[in-house]
């Protein structure tokens, strides 16, 4: 899973701080009924398997399944209010997986580890953080890497790299 680094405290940490290795976990978050209904609502993802009890029973699962898009997205939303605040200025990208259901009820976080830290050719700050989302028995459930644009301590007034 890469090299080890520091554990990181809650706190700011701006592109400079970060080295490849460093890791902190999020908080955790139960996942709702009302955030299934709400989310098929929003993307339109009425799919049997996440709105019918019934439907989601005869494929194997013991209730309906969340949306996959649902648990990156509460997992997103864990990272951007954890007590570990990363300077970023926008998301360039993700690379996930589903590896697991996740249910209404359960409660999902995730171990986020600085997979690399570098300089672009413009001399921003990129960074790819590496999730590995679990719920409550420690099932691993999702799994990706999201690359962000990160804030830099060296800019001058403009936002041009020092």
């Amino acid at each position: 899973m890469g090299r080890p680094g520091r554990r990181l405290e809650a706190g700011e940490y701006w592109f400079e701080d970060i080295a490849e290795g460093d890791c902190y976990e999020t908080g955790r978050l139960v996942v709702t009924d009302a955030h299934i209904v709400s989310f098929a609502g929003l993307s339109g993802d009425f799919f049997d398997v996440h709105m019918d009890d019934e439907f989601a029973k005869s494929l194997g699962f013991p209730a309906r399944v969340a949306h996959g898009l649902l648990g990156l997205a509460l997992v997103d939303g864990l990272k951007n209010r954890s007590a570990v605040r990363i300077m970023a200025i926008a998301s360039l990208g993700w690379n996930w997986r589903f590896r697991a259901p996740i249910f209404a009820g359960d409660r999902i976080g995730a171990n986020v580890r600085i997979a690399s830290a570098r300089l672009s050719s413009k001399g921003h700050g990129i960074l790819a953080l590496a999730f590995e989302v679990t719920k409550q028995d420690g099932t691993f459930v999702q799994d990706g890497e999201t690359t962000l644009l990160a804030r830099r301590r060296t800019t001058n007034e403009g936002g041009n790299v020092q």
